[in-house]
């Protein structure tokens, strides 16, 4: 093992020498959304960084300011991603052209997500053979109830809230009439964003665009004539035609690797603490098979950290989280709230800050989100999987021996009895209430006005500002401007940020099984990437939360398309 880490790190350092960039370059960024949060933590990421959210949207940056980089160019693949993310890739971009140098996007083919970022380029041009699915905005739900019912195991959950539509999931066969409703506001609110950006970025009205989307897909002809596409052509006809004929070009890897850093952090330091998977108690994990858990006793650590350190001026917390368990959404909350009385706390919100993620939000002194961000979902639900009658199908039988009338409340061999269940309904107000007085304190409104705005019901980020639950839209550098006007830190200068969680150690990273790096999962990924199957993985995840009868602030499964 020891030999083997000298000789990775041997090469890492080899592998960093890149050549050097010429006074003459232009930038090619493959953007393949959805980018982590937090950069993956593999040993072979000693020999190749995979890009991240926030390192994409700083070589954009550093580009803009880079005289050596004469142009971007930019190719968008956003397989399964959401819509926060993109918008801030798309935000990026867009400051990028206030420097005056040429933002080309060039697409093999696309849908909805790949054509929403390349609306941000001066110049678009797709492959020949290539075609745009540009038709519309959909979304997606899957409902499990018929094949529980099959194999005999009966959903007993539990909800408070008329849109908490988590149980759903299991509950039901298809939409309830709130569900539906819900799903049809997100739906058409992400699609107006859409196309605002496709009349922005193609200089049409929004009128115009509602029909160019209607009239799709495209295949390259038919999208040059319908105005979505400038020019037809291969990759390497870019380098015939200014602004690129005549410039080095280079990729992420050589760039990051090369790129002149930032203006030196002068002006005070500022901690960016990653609230990044499902919410639960306990160690967060990176690198669970069901997907990264935020664990509140790690979350906390960090928190208490930095609330102490003098040197630290303020808080970001950046969520991405779908919610989980209402107790550890309630640890992480009463952490917040004492750092909040000592130093400013910012929110920035990433493609999902719902339920539990919206719960540890509420401290915040800002809350800024995305106009497509997933946030809100105030509710709770709980409850268990009977698993009798897929036991007996099997033929195995099962018993219990208990003490105490409510000992076998939680058993997965019965449903709850009618007073079990009226306990638990008993129990899971308490906590809903509990949420909205969070809420209500953290958003400085009546218990009664959240409560109208909660009973579980998701919101895009455009919506919730509207509602009072954001208070600006943007991306995570408007969160740190906010943090540093909040302390009160010199706006000439920029800031040092002290991230959580940090970079692992040589030994934790060599430490690690290597069936785990990206080289050796990435047939699997773009198995899991497919709607169908990440349908099943997200229920078989949601279906492990309900453990005890623990209440639940936890979003339901989300694809859209």
């Amino acid at each position: 093992m020891l030999v083997s880490g000298a000789g990775l790190l041997v090469l890492a350092l080899f592998s960093n020498n890149a050549p050097p960039i010429s006074g003459n370059s232009t930038l090619v960024l493959r953007i393949g959304a959805p980018l982590a949060e937090i950069e993956p933590s593999d040993v072979f990421q000693l020999l190749k960084t995979t890009p991240t959210l926030r390192s994409t949207v700083d070589l954009i940056r550093r580009a803009k300011g880079d005289t050596r980089i004469k142009a971007l160019v930019v190719r968008p693949v956003a397989s399964g991603a959401l819509w926060a993310q993109m918008q801030e890739v798309h935000d990026a971009l867009i400051d990028f052209k206030t420097s005056g140098k040429p933002l080309i996007a060039y697409l093999e083919s696309g849908g909805v997500g790949e054509y929403y970022v390349a609306t941000a380029a001066d110049r678009v041009v797709l492959m020949p053979a290539g075609q745009l699915d540009v038709t519309g905005m959909t979304y997606y739900e899957v409902f499990f109830r018929g094949a529980l019912d099959k194999i005999g195991v009966v959903p007993d959950l539990l909800h408070i809230g008329e849109y908490k539509t988590a149980s759903n999931t299991f509950v039901e066969h298809g939409f309830t009439p709130a569900h539906r409703e819900m799903t049809r506001a997100l739906n058409r609110d992400w699609y107006d964003e859409f196309v605002r950006a496709l009349a922005r970025g193609r200089k049409m009205s929004e009128e115009a665009a509602r029909k160019v989307i209607d009239g799709g897909p495209y295949l390259a002809d038919g999208a040059k004539k319908a105005g979505l596409v400038d020019e037809l052509g291969y990759e390497d006809q870019l380098d015939d035609t200014a602004p690129v004929k005549g410039t080095q070009q280079i990729d992420e890897g050589q760039y990051s690797r090369s790129a002149a850093p930032l203006s030196a952090p002068t002006g005070g330091r500022i901690a960016l603490l990653y609230a990044v998977g499902t919410i639960a108690g306990g160690e967060s994990s990176f690198d669970s098979p069901t997907g990264t858990v935020l664990g509140s006793d790690t979350f906390t650590e960090w928190i208490r950290k930095v609330r102490v350190d003098p040197g630290i001026r303020a808080v970001v917390v950046r969520i991405d989280s779908p919610g989980g368990s209402a107790i550890a959404s309630e640890v992480i909350w009463r952490e917040l709230m004492l750092t909040r009385d000592v130093k400013p706390v910012v929110v920035s919100m990433g493609d999902v800050a719902a339920s539990g993620g919206y719960y540890i939000a509420a401290p915040a002194h800002v809350i800024i989100a995305q106009p497509g961000t997933l946030t809100g979902s105030i509710g709770v639900v709980t409850g268990k999987f009977v698993v009798q009658g897929a036991l007996e199908k099997l033929g195995v039988g099962t018993g219990a021996v208990s003490e105490g009338t409510s000992a076998e409340m939680n058993s997965p061999f019965r449903p709850f009895t009618p007073d079990e269940r009226a306990r638990t309904e008993e129990q899971m107000r308490t906590v809903y209430e509990l949420f909205v007085k969070r809420v209500a304190d953290g958003r400085q409104q009546t218990p009664a006005r959240v409560d109208a705005v909660a009973q579980g019901r998701v919101w895009t980020g455009h919506q919730a500002r509207e509602l009072g639950l954001v208070d600006e839209l943007g991306g995570l550098d408007l969160a740190i401007r906010r943090a540093a006007e909040k302390a009160k830190l010199d706006p000439t200068k920029s800031v040092s940020l002290v991230v959580y969680p940090g970079k692992r150690s040589l030994y934790d990273l060599v430490s690690r099984q290597f069936g785990s790096s990206p080289s050796a999962t990435a047939g699997l990924d773009l198995i899991l990437r497919r709607p169908d199957v990440r349908a099943v993985q997200s229920a078989v995840s949601m279906m492990q939360l309900f453990r005890r009868g623990e209440p639940l602030a936890v979003l339901p499964n989300v694809f859209v398309h």
